[in-house]
């Protein structure tokens, strides 16, 4: 839908004028032709730029009659885009770091004061992506990590923020801890995985010396077509998460059968909810204990949540006991 209504006035203006002067071509003056108004909607709010054009007169030159704009607009947005770089960097942090879906991504732009529609998160997305595949993919980079170790071991991965929606895709040295390349694809299969691991291996200057993943079959004849003869292996953790599937089975049947012994919580916040007295606020605070100890879990296979939610019962029950004691004593003692 067209904008229904006029975007208000920038709130602060800035002049940028070239920092060159003499042609980058023929080294000759350039002059100063034409002024360009623009308007960035910026993470701070709306900012007028003034922008000096210079062009070269000289018709010998090869850049004769081309506009050369202030070094600095570069900084601050993308040629013909009405969003800053700022807001750029901010979707795609919203979306990759905190796995934000894109209403949540329009929602909280929208909550910081950024006049934005939905459908523009999705197309900032996109340059988020192009800009850090750009990024990534620089050979002088790219070298200058890989060249102390003298080889790669390549961990290749991918985020999925949404069903449905593109895999960004990482491909990350675990020598170095850097990333090598990061580009998001609408489908996995052997042959677009295949093309990523080749634009990485072809501008590596060291040899790759193995791969790890979580084992999915596409990954497997990406590598085994592209990197034929590079040793490929199972991610530890993926390798432990299916070495351990019978004892996760084991504990999330444990976990269940723990939790309908403990269903009556809300019967006994009921009986106590109307009362102020001390032992009203003990059996809240014990029933809150419970609540907490059912909401809280652990990632497997490294923390079964099982046992831990066995543990934390069992330091409920075992104070409970105490306070059982304590309460006999003192009754005993008054008598």
């Amino acid at each position: 839908m067209p904008r229904r209504s006029s975007r208000p006035a920038a709130a602060r203006e800035e002049s940028l004028e070239p920092v060159l002067k003499k042609c980058p071509a023929c080294g000759q003056t350039m002059w100063a032709d034409y002024s360009n108004h623009r308007t960035l909607v910026t993470m701070t709010g709306l900012v007028r730029l003034d922008l000096l054009i210079r062009r070269c007169p000289h018709k010998d030159c090869s850049r004769y009659r081309r506009p050369y704009r202030p070094e600095a607009e570069g900084a601050m947005a993308l040629p013909h885009h009405e969003f800053g770089l700022d807001v750029i960097a901010t979707v795609g942090a919203l979306r990759y770091a905190e796995h934000k879906s894109v209403p949540e991504i329009h929602r909280a732009l929208r909550d910081r004061g950024v006049d934005i529609a939905q459908r523009s998160v999705t197309s900032l997305l996109e340059r988020y992506d192009e800009l850090l595949a750009l990024s990534l993919s620089d050979a002088d980079r790219l070298r200058e990590i890989t060249a102390r170790e003298g080889r790669v071991v390549l961990a290749l991965d991918g985020l999925q923020p949404d069903v449905g929606h593109e895999v960004l895709w990482v491909l990350r040295d675990c020598l170095s801890g850097e990333v090598l390349l990061a580009r998001s694809l609408l489908s996995a299969t052997a042959k677009d995985l295949g093309t990523l691991l080749r634009s990485v291996a072809d501008v590596l200057p060291v040899p790759i010396a193995g791969v790890v993943s979580d084992g999915q079959i596409s990954i497997r004849r990406a590598v085994e077509r592209t990197l034929p003869g590079v040793p490929h292996q199972l991610c530890q953790f993926h390798y432990l998460r299916e070495a351990a599937l019978p004892i996760y089975e084991a504990d999330r049947h444990a976990k269940k059968e723990l939790k309908k012994r403990v269903r009556g919580i809300r019967v006994l916040e009921r009986e106590v909810e109307p009362r102020s007295d001390a032992e009203a606020e003990v059996v809240r605070g014990y029933c809150a204990a419970v609540r907490s100890a059912l909401a809280d879990d652990g990632p497997p296979p490294l923390n079964a949540p099982g046992l831990q939610l066995q543990e934390r019962l069992s330091e409920v029950l075992n104070s409970l006991e105490r306070v059982g004691k304590k309460g006999l004593y003192r009754s005993r003692s008054r008598s």
